[in-house]
């Protein structure tokens, strides 16, 4: 049986950053799939998975908000087919990186082309932070760099940064849902190169190689922890792309990135989430950035 549960949690206050907290805890709890809307945060979870104790997955919540639930069961279906219908439409980035599902058909033709089937609504490359970041890599000279990618999620960045070039390449992912998401990932686009590490930081030193390029797309205290060991697993010239924090918390992630021998060569941002590119020594600027 494939029937779900479809809880429509109301949000007051809501904005991007509360249904992406929202979303990250009740994935904790169970739930796998998630459709943000401008007032609420809709989530489905297998019937035989939910109890009533879900909706204690937002207390943690650590913003001042209030919350509903509504909870319809859903019978089972092609679940493809409503993605296709209702949520998940292919995205293209740059006019150069298009970005769709296996069930997609009405594809825009670009330069790169990556296949994704997600088991939650995040990671599809709609989120501006992962779209920041796949702008800069589409920027930077890949060709036979080594890529880390930290927090790959579903394997959107690792996969981009294979297809134009870089290797080896590699992704670390602490969640098992999405890690086993991001290894099929990497077998539709047929990059079986790639290694996806399960786990934290810690994983660094199993990789293999140091980054000549490392990206890491997770949040602003799991970024300001882990730099330090991301800087011990840098070549020399290398350059970080950090995302997954706003504009403001750029001074912050700065001071910490100092501390680890690295400087900011700027931002970009969009929706006011923002993309650092930081340099080690000897790397050279490869575009205008904001400072």
């Amino acid at each position: 049986m494939n029937d779900y549960m479809e809880v429509r949690i109301g949000l007051t206050p809501c904005s991007e950053d509360i249904t992406d907290v929202a979303a990250a805890l009740l994935a904790d709890a169970g739930f796998e799939s998630f459709v943000p809307e401008a007032d609420a945060l809709v989530a489905y979870i297998r019937k035989d998975a939910y109890t009533p104790e879900c909706e204690q997955a937002l207390d943690a919540m650590p913003f001042d908000c209030t919350h509903t639930w509504t909870v319809t069961m859903v019978e089972g279906r092609d679940w493809n087919h409503e993605w296709e219908k209702n949520y998940f439409k292919p995205i293209v980035v740059a006019d150069k990186c298009v970005i769709h599902s296996s069930f997609h058909t009405d594809i825009p033709e670009c330069d790169y082309d990556i296949v994704i089937d997600p088991r939650m609504a995040f990671g599809t490359g709609h989120h501006s932070t992962t779209w920041l970041i796949i702008s800069r890599l589409l920027e930077l000279e890949l060709e036979g760099k080594a890529v880390i990618d930290m927090g790959t999620g579903t394997g959107i960045l690792a996969i981009l940064a294979a297809m134009r070039g870089a290797a080896p390449v590699a992704g670390i992912e602490i969640d098992e849902p999405a890690y086993l998401n991001a290894l099929d990932n990497k077998q539709l686009n047929n990059h079986d190169e790639i290694n996806i590490l399960l786990g934290d930081c810690s994983r660094l030193d199993e990789v293999g190689f140091k980054a000549d390029v490392l990206v890491a797309n997770i949040n602003r205290n799991v970024i300001t922890a882990d730099l330090p060991a991301y800087s011990r697993h840098l070549a020399p010239g290398a350059r970080v792309l950090l995302s997954g924090f706003y504009v403001e918390d750029i001074p912050v992630v700065e001071e910490v990135a100092k501390r680890c021998g690295l400087r900011m060569e700027g931002f970009t941002e969009r929706k006011n989430w923002a993309c650092m590119s930081l340099a080690s020594s000897g790397a050279v600027v490869a575009c205008r950035l904001k400072k």
